[in-house]
């Protein structure tokens, strides 16, 4: 995934800090739409600088793609998965049954992600700067 950042500041351990405009799934243009809530919003992310940045200058950040389509499976496909398949088998059982484990195994395929958030926290996602934006 490659998005545009802005250098904030160099840290001593050699590395970067720079600030990440969140774009949505769209097409990133934000200020015509502003139905996704992203306008504005941008994330503080450290990455290795493979060549001297400055801090303000506008550089391309990249992150490993299949994290990043990992993640959104497991936050979103896993517990709508999970909500159907129960709901599916538990057809026989009728409507009020079929809802609450419905509920129940959605609430279950939550677990996973906020696993993964936890896991993120000690250990955040990798970045790297892969050139300067002209």
């Amino acid at each position: 995934m490659r998005q545009r950042a802005t250098v904030g500041s160099l840290l001593p351990d050699g590395s970067v800090s720079l600030l990440v405009q969140r774009v949505s799934a769209c097409t990133g243009d934000c200020g015509h739409c502003g139905g996704c809530g992203a306008v504005g919003q941008s994330v503080q992310v450290t990455a290795r600088a493979p060549f001297p940045v400055e801090p303000g200058e506008r550089v391309w950040v990249e992150s490993r793609s299949g994290a990043v389509l990992g993640a959104a499976a497991l936050v979103y496909l896993l517990p709508l998965g999970l909500l159907l398949a129960v709901c599916l088998a538990a057809q026989s059982l009728g409507g009020v049954w079929m809802a609450v484990l419905g509920a129940a195994a959605f609430t279950v395929g939550l677990i996973p992600a906020l696993l993964w958030n936890r896991h993120l926290r000690r250990r955040p996602m990798e970045y790297r700067i892969t050139g300067r934006v002209d």
